[in-house]
């Protein structure tokens, strides 16, 4: 299955974050939310089972001057084989001239699957980005499959951020520089001018990006315990 939707949000009259643009296909549906206001609010529904190893999906998503938008999941992502040996690939692209939250729900990578995942980020120079993943290795009592996580940011052109995450390899996911044995890892990237504390903890870190912004990593054995970091960072 080949599928592809794009989100365009731009600004009004009265100075709200409005859609001007929104086109479907299935799996990838996408549902704005009944308000009006200065953030505009759409949710990203899977309306089948998706994606299957073989499955190609993209979304693009454009935020003009000054508007702003919080794209959210409502449910997790698994990914699962299909009838052949096929890989799955996904691609989510934002061009950005005003403010993005995106927040999907936990992908779970589940045994055979086989996967390729990239998001990329064109920003303005005043453009501002904030992106989750939360990656889980397989299902209760199951190994995982594979998945190669890719984030590119740029702003203005000049590279931000170039990150490549690659899971489902047990003796990497179990060793004290992959993994660690952890069965969830969820990261957090921050695209602004906003100056925030950097460290880290337990299992968890947060580190400035040499163009601005920060980058932050938790480790963890369930989603509750990894998003609860990402909240409080």
């Amino acid at each position: 299955m080949k599928a592809s939707a794009r989100l365009v949000v731009a600004l009004d009259s009265h100075g709200n974050s409005v859609v001007r643009v929104l086109r479907s296909m299935t799996p990838l549906t996408l549902v704005p939310a009944r308000r009006v206001g200065p953030v505009a609010l759409v949710h990203l529904v899977s309306s089948v089972t998706a994606p299957l190893g073989g499955d190609s999906l993209s979304l693009t998503v454009e935020v003009g001057p000054g508007a702003s938008l919080e794209l959210r999941g409502v449910a997790a992502t698994l990914l699962l084989p299909g009838s052949s040996d096929a890989e799955s690939s996904s691609l989510v692209r934002f061009l950005v001239e005003g403010s993005v939250r995106y927040l999907p729900e936990p992908t779970v990578v589940t045994r055979r699957a086989r996967h390729s995942a990239v998001v990329e980020a064109e920003l303005d120079g005043h453009a501002q980005l904030r992106t989750r993943e939360v990656l889980v290795l397989g299902r209760t009592g199951e190994p995982a499959g594979s998945l190669s996580s890719l984030v590119r940011a740029t702003r203005c052109g000049k590279p931000l951020l170039h990150q490549q995450l690659v899971v489902g390899d047990p003796a990497v996911d179990g060793a004290s520089a992959g993994l660690a044995g952890h069965r969830v890892v969820g990261t957090e990237l921050v695209l602004d001018a906003v100056e925030r504390a950097v460290g880290g903890g337990e299992w968890w870190s947060v580190v400035p990006l040499a163009a601005g912004g920060t980058l932050a990593t938790a480790l963890g054995d369930d989603v509750v315990t990894v998003t609860r970091v990402l909240d409080a960072i």
